[in-house]
């Protein structure tokens, strides 16, 4: 899932801090720090099912699940487990 955290990480980076991923670890709350807006968190959804193939539905739009990248890589290995 290495390849799955640099994705998910690169998303982030690029999307909402403009290149600049000083201080953000990988349990660094998006919300709590300011990182994704509820509009970012609509962004992620749109990337998360193009990059991974899959469908986040409307239960699963939690902080548990979309709110730090460690957050992101355990819903991920979740969802797409065989």
């Amino acid at each position: 899932m290495s390849d799955t955290r640099s994705r998910v990480r690169a998303f982030i980076v690029e999307n909402f801090l403009f290149g600049d991923e000083d201080g953000v670890k990988d349990d660094t709350s998006f919300l709590d720090e300011g990182i994704i807006d509820s509009t970012g968190v609509l962004e992620l959804v749109s990337f998360l099912e193009e990059e991974f193939s899959i469908r986040v539905e409307d239960e699963e739009l939690v902080p548990e699940n979309l709110g730090s990248i460690n957050n992101v890589v355990a819903y991920l290995t979740k969802k797409i487990a065989p």
